[in-house]
């Protein structure tokens, strides 16, 4: 995972991002903000199934 988040990173270490250019510290942003948006649709997809599953199994529990 740690390879993943490096590709997306200007180059650089994360320690000197004092020294990113201005540019490149607004791409991070933007990149960072895709990478979160992906990670929610994905937690959002994971809380419908989990829904379904005890809307599904709970119902089957009750009778």
């Amino acid at each position: 995972m740690d390879n993943e988040l490096d590709a997306l990173k200007p180059p650089g270490s994360v320690r000197e991002m004092e020294r990113w250019n201005r540019e490149d510290l607004e791409a991070y942003i933007t990149t960072m903000k895709a990478e979160i948006s992906k990670v929610e649709r994905i937690l959002a997809s994971k809380s419908d199934v989990n829904a379904e599953a005890a809307a599904l199994f709970g119902s089957a529990d009750k009778g």
